[in-house]
């Protein structure tokens, strides 16, 4: 069974660090492109960044490029979300998703479960 099980989500001050993980387990991600996706409350899930599993190739969609990034682990089968200096407007569940390609990676159907991030002081 193809599943993605994210990690790493918690309770953070503002201007504090986490980082996220996705791992894939039952296929092998190193033929696909991974997405990782916010969906803060009363909201529409929105996409950050995708990572091309094959070259490493990222690409960003959202304004916090400059405090997220991206990155893999190919031994581990794992893709990571570094969030820096976190705001209070960062709030939401995360999500990855793993997909063909980074330009349809939101009309994929494999999704993880989600984790909780909560920048609260």
């Amino acid at each position: 069974q193809l599943q993605l099980a994210e990690s790493g989500g918690g309770l953070v001050q503002p201007g504090g660090s986490l980082r996220l993980s996705c791992v894939g387990s039952g296929f092998s991600l190193d033929y696909y492109a991974i997405g990782w996706f916010w969906q803060a409350p009363g909201k529409e899930r929105e996409e950050i960044a995708c990572i091309s599993f094959s070259d490493g190739s990222t690409y960003y969609e959202d304004s916090r490029e400059g405090r997220f990034s991206i990155s893999k682990d190919n031994a581990k089968n794992t893709v990571y979300l570094q969030m820096n200096n976190l705001k209070p407007e960062d709030t939401a569940v995360y999500y990855c998703a793993a997909g063909p390609k980074c330009s349809i990676i939101s009309s994929t159907e494999l999704w993880g479960q989600g984790t909780q991030v909560t920048v609260s002081s």
